[in-house]
């Protein structure tokens, strides 16, 4: 695959977290234990949204799209993130840098468009209930689903193409636990225009359309839980927003900012790349489980079916 007629450079160097050994080693611990939580969480939460159907409803459908996207955006960035911590010298070729921003700038983008579905899906519940199922029929559904990930797969794949004609003739060493697609352009001898307005309009596009559905479909929600008279009325209705607006704070603000503004300074664009692509796929099952009635009754009902089974 050719990367330009210029093009010298064949892999990466990856500066990864932290050069001393000892803090690597502590590092090493701390993600390791972060991807196997997230894992068992997720995976947790796709086995009870899957098996009990007092969970068979369109928001837990969403839900379980989420919670198979965390996986996947894990995924994509943790095992990189340990592979640099056991190595001296961490490199990667530029068709996998290539194929690692693909699938992070992918699931992100879907993750995004997921988030502004659930604050739909949130909308129509609490603002129109007697139509709801009228609303959110499982053909819209399944059309709302597909369409994020559509639209975050395409968006993933114009800019990655755009970045294959980049030529890279000297600069290799790219300050960073992985390969993003903001990390790539100080690095190119092209002229990354292009590349950039793409990036920052694709951004801008993803972030500002979500977010205006997100703001509208609270904006309508609050004032529906304003006119509740009763208080066990609109605890009852905003319980069943407050753990979807968590998982948006954390994603949200971190992931748009990474690609809204990607020439930020090392250290923030590795904590904010930190917070939604490790951080998050963590906390968005914790925060399902812990604060929402529902999921855990169905722990529940599912923990004591095995234990009658073990018996």
């Amino acid at each position: 695959m050719a990367f330009g007629n210029n093009s010298i450079i064949t892999e990466f160097i990856l500066l990864g977290l932290s050069a001393d050994h000892h803090i690597q080693v502590l590092l090493f611990v701390l993600f390791l234990g972060i991807y196997l939580m997230t894992m068992m969480g997720n995976l947790m939460m796709l086995l009870v949204i899957r098996v009990d159907s007092y969970l068979y409803s369109p928001m837990y459908f969403f839900l379980s799209h989420l919670s198979f996207i965390d996986l996947c955006l894990s995924s994509a960035t943790v095992p990189q993130i340990l592979e640099n911590l056991l190595s001296q010298r961490i490199s990667v070729s530029v068709e996998g840098c290539l194929t690692q921003i693909f699938f992070v700038f992918a699931t992100g983008g879907t993750e995004v468009c997921l988030l502004s579905v659930m604050a739909y899906d949130r909308y129509a519940a609490i603002c129109h209930p007697l139509i709801y199922r009228q609303i959110m029929s499982k053909q819209m559904c399944g059309g709302l689903a597909w369409a994020s990930w559509g639209l975050g797969f395409l968006d993933a794949l114009i800019n990655t193409l755009l970045a294959l004609n980049l030529d890279f003739c000297e600069a290799r060493v790219m300050p960073h636990f992985s390969c993003e697609l903001p990390s790539l352009f100080p690095l190119s001898c092209s002229d990354v225009s292009t590349n950039f307005v793409v990036l920052t309009c694709s951004a801008i596009l993803h972030a500002l359309g979500t977010l205006l559905l997100i703001v509208f479909s609270y904006a309508r929600i609050i004032s529906t839980i304003l006119s509740i008279s009763s208080t066990t009325g609109r605890s009852k209705a905003f319980s069943t927003c407050s753990s979807h607006l968590t998982a948006v704070s954390f994603f949200y603000g971190s992931a748009s900012l990474r690609y809204l503004m990607p020439n930020l300074s090392s250290s923030l664009e590795l904590v904010f790349s930190l917070q939604y692509s490790v951080v998050t796929p963590l906390v968005n099952p914790l925060v399902y489980s812990l604060k929402n009635k529902e999921v855990k009754a169905a722990l529940k009902r599912m923990l004591q079916k095995v234990l009658q089974h073990l018996r």
